[in-house]
């Protein structure tokens, strides 16, 4: 498959000095669109693009207050972008000039901040019209521009048509789900999908004195769930080695091992290294595997300010040979669709016959997770993937290629985790709607799976 051509360039090319002038607040709304554009037509990782030496930072000099603004605004645009294009779509009757690409993504960013950001109205549109004027080939239609969005602004103040359940997302994933849970329940997964997620917190000493510390929610789990938007660096603990960010589902399957000090466990596909730092925390002589050496430089990084260690090993999984362990943990490569409301661009860079490769990929990893564990010894497999194929699918063929191992239930109350999340089989099944909470801000859950496995 030939590779998509990165997107051009936003305001490349200078036009009128009165113009290209970047006023405070430009840059970062020509990187917001550089960033959508990039995830829908590149199709490539919002975190990577914004990683601090990722590809877009590397020609822009901007302050981390705008690049952090760039990216609110593009992670709410590819959270709703079906809406956005839907609504745009209304003032747009004869589609979008051609030869313009770049002006949809304008467009977009303009509407996300219109619609879903508290940014006053009069600085998107002049933001938006100064952006489409940077770039000749868009300059003819900074009119359009301007037009477009303050229709928009008075179609949201006279009220917003109501939308279709499923328009934030693409059809495939949304028949996918329909079938898999039902029209109700992919109706609510899709719902929690949209909505802003938490921050979840792991504490290396789950004390009352740490809630107190940082307020939020203890839930049932153990994680810490915080409402706010204070710079995680900026929060009490972070220094000291406290805790360390990671959704109350992505805390769950290191969890199940139950591992005990001394214990020699080997995490695979270790980044970005909560779960190693969930095993070494208990004692356990923890060795993380990771194909990517920068990964795990930063797995690395983190366990150093925690004050935890574990020896690191740069390999691909599948070929990673030692003496055998007491316990594998199996975080598996995935679609990652049960990420979507913590990670927009996923649903949007994936294709249902990633689906297929992935799962092909996760069958391989299973057999070498098996010939690494000791007789005797536990294996955790998971993924946050919402797909049969990558979970439960894939265990059921798992017991029936190896006789030797037995699934070992999760149980109701174990770990903190509600019998609802239990499926026949004792694994575990999470959904973005689980959680509820009385405040909308605090509800949810990321999309998981995961078996626990006994070699015999």
């Amino acid at each position: 498959m030939t590779p998509r051509k990165p997107p051009r360039r936003f305001g490349a090319k200078e036009q009128r000095p009165e113009e290209t002038a970047l006023v405070p607040g430009l840059a970062a709304r020509l990187l917001a669109a550089l960033a959508v554009a990039d995830v829908m037509t590149g199709a490539h990782q919002l975190d990577e693009r914004f990683a601090p030496d990722g590809a877009l930072f590397k020609a822009q000099d901007m302050e981390p207050r705008d690049r952090a603004l760039a990216r609110s605004i593009a992670t709410v645009a590819l959270r709703r972008m079906g809406s956005i294009r839907s609504t745009l779509s209304r003032f747009l009757k004869d589609g979008y000039p051609k030869k313009v690409p770049n002006l949809e993504w304008i467009l977009v960013i303009g509407a996300a901040q219109i619609l879903y950001l508290d940014v006053p109205d009069h600085a998107v549109v002049d933001l938006a019209v100064r952006a489409v004027r940077r770039d000749p080939k868009m300059a003819a239609f900074a009119g359009l521009t301007n037009a477009v969005l303050r229709n928009l602004i008075r179609q949201r103040d006279q009220g917003m048509p109501e939308e279709e359940p499923f328009v934030d997302l693409p059809s495939w994933l949304s028949a996918r789900w329909r079938k898999t849970y039902g029209e109700e329940g992919a109706k609510l997964m899709s719902a929690a999908q949209i909505r802003e997620p938490t921050l979840d917190l792991t504490l290396r000493d789950p004390s009352e004195d740490w809630l107190v510390k940082l307020g939020g929610r203890r839930l049932s789990t153990g994680s810490l769930r915080l409402e706010t938007h204070t710079p995680i660096q900026d929060l009490p603990g972070y220094q000291e080695g406290q805790w360390w960010v990671q959704d109350a589902a992505a805390a769950l399957p290191a969890q199940l091992l139950h591992v005990e000090p001394g214990q020699r466990v080997l995490d695979l596909c270790a980044a970005p290294g909560g779960k190693t730092a969930q095993l070494a925390a208990k004692g356990a002589q923890v060795v993380a595997v990771d194909r990517s050496a920068e990964r795990l430089k930063r797995v690395a990084a983190n366990l150093e300010r925690l004050g935890l260690q574990a020896e690191m090993r740069v390999g691909d999984a599948l070929s990673f040979s030692t003496a055998p362990f007491d316990a594998v943990l199996l975080d598996a490569p995935c679609s990652s669709t049960g990420t979507i409301r913590r990670h927009p661009d996923v649903a949007w860079t994936k294709k249902a016959s990633d689906i297929v490769s992935l799962a092909a990929i996760q069958t391989k990893m299973l057999d070498r997770a098996v010939q690494l564990l000791k007789p005797g010894g536990l294996l955790v497999y998971s993924v946050c993937s919402l797909e049969a194929e990558e979970g439960e699918t894939q265990i059921a063929a798992l017991l029936r290629r190896n006789q030797d191992l037995r699934r070992e239930p999760i149980l109701p109350g174990e770990s903190g985790i509600d019998a609802s999340w239990i499926n026949d089989q004792g694994e575990l099944r999470t959904l973005p709607h689980f959680l509820p909470d009385p405040d909308p801000r605090l509800a949810g859950i990321d999309g998981f799976f995961a078996a626990r496995l006994r070699r015999v």
